[in-house]
């Protein structure tokens, strides 16, 4: 039996506005317990001391002005109290319980690893037993003397194997490649004042892996600075932290930066202005599909009438 035009209308009207219901789920706010990206820092916080090795908790690498220079250091987070460390004695360990598949779906190719692989995965949103890696402006020195943000550069990526960095609204919100050892280097990204954001890192290998990021900004005075350092990544179980600790970066031959098109600064407003985004054409969808319904039923309804007319006048 043929299909009744209104009635297959009426379940594709349903269908989509299952679809519509998702995405508006994923642009949502996260949930009340989400871990919390607001943060202040002590301008207090003292100095660490000595090589560590974090595979758990909450750490930041982003610009000081603590010590009284601009330069890289690391935000301990995972003990009380908080320290400032230097990179080179942080090794950060991404183990065996961070391990995800790679899922079957073309939005993830950019991960240049098949479906179905297993990756190492420093996550976005905080997992107890995992490390949870960010970088951020919040040191009250660089809060107190940055002009507007910084320009964080990425100068190399050094390992067994690939690494890509993106970040992902919600469950159903699309990937953005944010940085990847699969494409050329150096790759930038604008970060302004006051901006705390944490990212997914994906790691195709165990083995040690080397980072070289850069930060440079004008500040109030009018000045210009720019520091180097790199980051280092124990990843797996069977990799030594030590070796992360000894190992060297080959600085590579740097070409010019390539200028990128000028991206959304990353401060926590992207998820409001994804749900407004989303709800926008969600309604204009429901819209649509409610006026196309009603010409349908419309149009049935003249067609009977004039069948009937035409019955009569037949009698």
């Amino acid at each position: 039996m043929p299909t009744h035009p209104v009635r297959a209308l009426r379940a594709a009207a349903l269908g989509l506005a299952a679809v519509g219901a998702l995405l508006l789920t994923a642009a949502a706010p996260p949930p009340d317990d989400a871990p919390e990206l607001d943060q202040v820092i002590d301008p207090n916080q003292q100095q660490g001391t000595g090589q560590v090795v974090v595979d758990r908790g909450h750490v930041d690498f982003g610009p000081t002005l603590n010590t009284g220079e601009w330069r890289i250091q690391i935000h301990d987070d995972t003990q009380v109290p908080s320290y400032w460390r230097d990179p080179s004695d942080v090794a950060i360990a991404v183990t065996d319980a961070s391990q995800l598949t790679v899922p079957d779906d073309p939005a993830y190719a950019f991960l240049g690893q098949p479906a179905g692989t297993d990756v190492w995965v420093i996550p976005q949103t905080q997992d107890p037993e995992v490390i949870w890696t960010g970088w951020n402006t919040q040191e009250p020195g660089v809060l107190d003397s940055l002009a507007l943000g910084t320009t964080l550069t990425i100068h190399g990526m050094q390992g067994p194997g690939d690494v890509v960095v993106y970040l992902q609204s919600g469950n159903f919100g699309e990937p953005d490649p944010l940085w990847s050892s699969l494409e050329p280097f150096p790759q930038q990204s604008w970060i302004e004042v006051n901006t705390h954001t944490h990212a997914n890192w994906i790691f195709s290998e165990p083995g040690v892996y080397l980072v070289e990021v850069e930060f440079s900004a004008d500040l109030v005075d009018g000045s210009s600075v720019s520091a180097t350092d790199v980051l280092r990544f124990a990843v797996g179980d069977a990799t030594p932290a030590e070796e992360a600790l000894a190992a060297e970066y080959q600085t590579a031959e740097r070409e010019p930066a390539v200028e990128q098109p000028a991206a959304e600064p990353q401060t926590e407003d992207a998820g409001d202005q994804t749900a407004t985004v989303v709800t926008v054409v969600a309604v204009v969808v429901g819209l649509g599909i409610l006026i196309a319904i009603v010409v349908i039923i419309v149009a049935g309804r003249r067609a009977r009438a004039r069948a009937i007319a035409a019955r009569e006048e037949q009698r």
